[in-house]
């Protein structure tokens, strides 16, 4: 097991301790360190060997680096063509008497977008924005507004079909995406109910009636801006019919890409065995390359292309450096034979044990770095594979991760998420406010995601 404890150990001493010159909270850096140390290890001194432990790796994450981009590219796209504004417009004009209703509804708008952009920070930064003055105007407490955020944005991002914890996971655990994600969608969906019932009889006891600066009803707003809607329904719509197993099932994209020859084979053939590019051929990056086609129809749109493909990469271009060097640490840690060694140490573990210990890895890394996807390249890396190899369902196994470590991230002291939007709370509205106060707002949320991991290792897996 040592050879798999010292290059973590590394990994985790270059996160924590941020005060080491250079190199300290560099989490990219890291995981390159790591790798490099887990080859060193496993006596892999070839550079070569380096270059195509760093190729597997990015073999294996291509899809979700793929996701990544072309969804911050879409959600770009979407902000243009001002799909978030016709919800929120319309919001405000339906609950203008019902306050309640309307953060509900808010919360609703969070999940929403975070289900198509797969990453809480950016929807908590893009779209979570637009709904600050809204709820100050009712009443609700700075921390309050950045927790209530948090939930929303915490609660899209790993909700299917873009989400990039259970897209993780799954590329760890090495299984398919389309049965964890029907395992997700009823998973997430209990944790919002749940969390939705908490903000409305915990967090709303106080508020007031907001005015509405329009006198236009809600179904007024939505018939004249009805265009803007259109490329999320079309997405909707086409992640369904390759979702829903019933007799009328049909993945749109990967027929028409199959209709393109390409010699002896179709460009769709030719794209799945290639190696790095067959990440393009995952069902839920073809259905966005879809529907990221569809808004650009749209002059608003086509016109700003440009900022449009800026924007969109600028904002995921640090979570593509993380893939990257996560990709170079995974492909490492299989090479040299890191991956290996601890599924043989798991066959010995009794089951709880192994379960309860992973468990508690998760949470605490989750509390000190505040990342899901750090949990995720630091634990579950190990521990994913360790469950399949004792016996477990590997499909189970991976849902049960991206909860788990969704849960980590939220823990106080130190969820990332939650600094970010307190300070977008705090600078918008000209307050302090307090992120560890806001983080114990959101904790139930935390007890969800929790419950839910563990009731499927072991009701389940």
């Amino acid at each position: 097991m040592i050879i798999a404890i010292v290059p973590i150990t590394i990994l985790l001493i270059i996160v924590l301790a941020k005060k080491i010159p250079k190199i300290g909270g560099n989490i990219y850096l890291a995981l390159f360190v790591a790798g490099f140390i887990a080859l060193m290890m496993g006596q892999v001194f070839n550079p070569l060997d380096w270059l195509k432990a760093f190729v597997n790796g990015l073999d294996r994450l291509a899809w979700v680096m793929a996701l990544s981009l072309i969804g911050s590219i879409y959600s770009e796209a979407q902000m243009e063509l001002g799909t978030v504004n016709t919800i929120m417009s319309s919001l405000k004009a339906r609950f203008k008497d019902s306050p309640k209703g309307l953060v509900l509804g808010v919360l609703f708008v969070l999940v929403l977008s975070g289900t198509f952009l797969g990453d809480a920070i950016a929807t908590s930064t893009v779209v979570g924005v637009l709904t600050i003055g809204t709820m100050a105007a009712i009443g609700l407490a700075p921390e309050a507004i950045a927790a209530i955020i948090v939930m929303g944005a915490c609660l899209g991002s790993i909700m299917p079909p873009i989400t990039q914890a259970i897209f993780l996971s799954t590329s760890l655990v090495g299984t398919d995406l389309d049965p964890v994600m029907n395992i997700g969608y009823p998973t997430v969906a209990i944790c919002v109910v749940l969390c939705s019932l908490y903000v409305y009889f915990f967090m709303l006891r106080k508020v007031k009636k907001i005015s509405v600066e329009t006198d236009k009803t809600a179904s007024e707003i939505l018939r004249a801006n009805l265009h803007t809607l259109i490329p999320f329904f079309v997405l909707v719509i086409i992640v369904l019919l390759r979702t829903i197993n019933w007799e009328y099932k049909f993945d749109l994209m990967p027929w028409l890409i199959s209709q393109i020859p390409a010699g002896e084979k179709n460009l769709y053939q030719v794209m799945q065995q290639t190696i790095i590019v067959k990440g393009l051929t995952n069902g839920i990056v073809l259905c966005l390359v879809f529907a990221l086609g569809v808004c650009f129809l749209f002059p608003k749109v086509y016109r700003n292309a440009g900022s449009v493909f800026k924007n969109g990469f600028r904002k995921v271009k640090y979570t593509l450096l993380i893939q990257a060097g996560c990709s170079f640490m995974v492909g490492a840690f299989y090479n040299a034979g890191q991956i290996e060694a601890v599924q043989t140490f798991a066959k010995g573990l009794n089951s709880n044990a192994l379960i309860w210990g992973g468990i508690a890895a998760m949470m605490v890394i989750g509390m000190l770095t505040g990342s899901q996807s750090t949990t995720q390249n630091v634990i579950f890396t190990f521990f994913g594979p360790a469950l399949v190899a004792i016996g477990m369902n590997p499909t189970v196994v991976a849902a049960a991760g991206a909860h788990l470590a969704m849960c980590g991230q939220g823990i106080p002291p130190a969820d990332l998420t939650t600094f970010v939007v307190c300070g977008i709370v705090g600078g918008t509205l000209n307050v302090k406010c307090d992120p560890l106060k806001s983080m114990f707002y959101s904790l139930f949320m935390c007890i969800c995601f929790m419950a839910v991991g563990v009731v499927l290792l072991y009701g389940f897996a």
